[in-house]
């Protein structure tokens, strides 16, 4: 395996101080980097391991908080915050915009080759990254089909892919129509896979704690999203010196 150093950083976002988990493969130089956005329960173990499988590849990796440090598995508390934020294109793009400023300045980043990669909540703040015209080589998100403000879309100036279960509530076809409309409509370079069988947040392990109604996990397509995020990368953004995972 190769080997990497992780930290934890901090950085004042939402009116709040974040605690993200920074990921460095091996060596000094700079490398293609990636900005990985949480579930609405916020940064979790799962984000981290994706972090560090990130950087095993060769990549800076960014694993960014959305709840100054909190981890909220209570439902009506991650529901209570995240709803909003969800309704609010820049406080999305300020709390992504503030991770992606971190990770950018890194000695180790090459600034002009970053990614958004996020799940859930996380994947809303990457796409609304790409709306507010960040500069991103690549959007990947999962159960994250959200629409954006009219004409913002048109902003992204990257392919993106999603993934979303065929099952799930939260994102049923009617937000996948709408969302795949979006992207037609603003000419962007954007592909959807639709996994069989799964439901919301499909692709992380089972918690210890209560979840909203529509929430399963599938090991075999939380397996092939992980997959298909990874050659999003590689065509995107690919790295030399990293290993295959």
């Amino acid at each position: 395996m190769t080997r990497i150093t992780t930290h934890t950083v901090e950085y004042p976002a939402d009116g709040l101080t974040m605690v993200g988990h920074l990921a460095l493969p091996a060596g000094d130089d700079r490398r293609p980097a990636v900005l990985l956005g949480p579930e609405g329960m916020g940064l979790g173990d799962v984000e981290r391991r994706r972090a560090d499988a990130l950087a095993e590849l060769g990549y800076v990796a960014l694993a960014f908080d959305l709840h100054g440090g909190r981890y909220l598995g209570d439902p009506g508390q991650m529901l209570a915050r995240c709803m909003p934020l969800l309704a609010d294109p820049d406080r999305m793009r300020g709390i992504g915009g503030a991770a992606l400023d971190v990770l950018r300045a890194h000695p180790r980043t090459d600034p002009d080759r970053i990614a958004a990669v996020g799940y859930g909540t996380g994947g809303a703040v990457g796409l609304e990254l790409g709306r507010g015209g960040a500069d991103l080589r690549a959007i990947g998100t999962v159960n994250a089909l959200t629409t954006g403000r009219p004409g913002e879309t048109a902003r992204i100036r990257c392919p993106v892919w999603a993934g979303v279960g065929s099952e799930d509530p939260i994102m049923p076809p009617a937000q996948r129509d709408a969302f795949t409309a979006e992207m037609r409509e603003a000419g962007v370079d954007w592909r959807l896979t639709v996994y069989g069988g799964a439901l919301h947040a499909f692709h992380h392990p089972p918690v210890d704690h209560p979840v909203v109604p529509g929430v399963g996990f599938h090991p075999a397509h939380a397996r092939r999203a992980w997959r298909d995020v990874v050659d999003l990368l590689a065509e995107c953004l690919p790295v030399t010196g990293g290993r295959r995972a």
